[in-house]
């Protein structure tokens, strides 16, 4: 295949080749260690398992933000698929873009050939939605089985967690081109993991002070979570189209640092 030339105003970062990226990381996934991907998926089907199925007996229903009465399972469950997205594309797009930076430079190589930093960018992070949309559908057609999707508007939660995926895959990859130790990485576990518990994942917002609840709403995960849960049970707002937004701009915010950061690492 000839090599792309760059033309028009983004000539110089982007030659429309992404494809050869994900081509490459597709090649490369068959040598990964299928264990370690699929833990990703099963870590919160055991999270609607133990605690949506077991402590939902107990606990009945909740109230959503509109105030539509679910039962708890119903309640935690498209907070667990909003998770399931948000875990495949920031493995995918943190841990794997770290190495491939800065130890098997990899990018270092794309770059000098005729492929932008704008389409190693755009590869990298469709293959991290890729893991993030796989986890999501497997995701949703247990959630069908359990008869947990309860309107039909859940048929749109795909698309909805396909852009969850695109938001913590683009801003995953920004993050990380700063990254230059493991003990940096580290960091990325310890902000996920208390946004997995707190963002509403497991009981209403409203059980916070007000002060902590303005803290809740400026994390990702809980847009996400709200965007998903109106969509699985049916209770739908205007506030939706705020989550939506959100999530634009996170994908928007993640795709220009993570194309300015590779050409000054490799181009300037």
């Amino acid at each position: 295949m000839p090599p792309a030339t760059r033309r028009g105003v983004l000539g110089s970062l982007y030659a429309g080749n992404a494809r050869s990226v994900i081509s490459r990381g597709l090649l490369a996934t068959r040598s990964t260690n299928y264990l370690v991907v699929l833990s990703g998926f099963f870590e919160p089907i055991f999270y609607l398992l133990s605690m949506g199925l077991g402590l939902g007996a107990l606990v009945g229903t909740v109230a959503t933000t509109t105030g539509q009465e679910v039962p708890y399972a119903a309640f935690i469950a498209p907070a667990l698929l909003a998770v399931s997205a948000m875990n495949g594309a920031v493995y995918d797009s943190t841990w794997n873009v770290f190495f491939k930076m800065n130890y098997s430079k990899l990018y270092q190589g794309m770059l000098s050939t005729s492929l932008g930093p704008l389409d190693v960018a755009f590869g990298e992070i469709l293959l991290a939605l890729l893991r993030g949309a796989m986890y999501a559908v497997g995701f949703m057609i247990v959630m069908q089985a359990l008869g947990l999707n309860l309107a039909w508007t859940a048929l749109l939660a795909l698309p909805a967690v396909l852009l969850i995926a695109f938001g913590f895959a683009s801003l995953g990859m920004a993050i990380t081109s700063y990254m230059k130790t493991f003990q940096q990485m580290d960091w990325i576990a310890f902000v996920m993991l208390p946004m997995f518990m707190f963002s509403a994942t497991f009981y209403p917002i409203t059980v916070y002070p007000v002060a902590i609840q303005w803290v809740v709403q400026a994390l990702p995960l809980w847009h996400g979570v709200e965007l998903v849960r109106g969509l699985t049970t049916g209770a739908l707002s205007d506030a939706m189209w705020g989550h939506v937004l959100y999530y634009v701009v996170m994908i928007a915010i993640g795709l220009v640092f993570t194309t300015k950061r590779l050409k000054a690492l490799f181009l300037d």
